[in-house]
């Protein structure tokens, strides 16, 4: 399984969620990194060392750190979901089709209602 590390804003329920699916997820809060108003490159550049694909709502900025550099576990960019479940199976299920995930950025969106 995968080793993930969400960013600050990733909800709780999809992380243990993620965990009961057998990942192993680190949030920003374990790492230590929360509340910091740590920028956006040294969360990547933490995962990167963690050898964890980042899992982030914060698509723009980690578009655009991709783009600049593919060199990096993966990323995972989700839209904002209040699923939290669907969300966590929806990110398991495209890491299962994409696997490996280093230098990839995927998109995992909500689905439309």
């Amino acid at each position: 399984m995968a080793q993930f590390y969400t960013n600050e804003n990733f909800p709780q329920p999809a992380v243990e969620e993620l965990r009961r699916l057998g990942h192993d997820a680190l949030t920003t809060l374990e790492s230590g990194n929360a509340g910091t108003a740590i920028p956006d490159e040294d969360v990547l550049e933490f995962a990167i060392l963690q050898k964890r694909t980042l899992i982030t709502f914060n698509r723009k900025h980690f578009i655009r750190l991709h783009n600049l550099n593919s060199n990096h576990p993966g990323i995972i960019i989700c839209t904002v979901d209040p699923d939290f479940m669907g969300l966590a199976h929806r990110i398991h299920q495209i890491i299962e089709q994409e696997t490996p995930l280093d230098g990839k950025l995927l998109r995992v969106y909500r689905p439309h209602k």
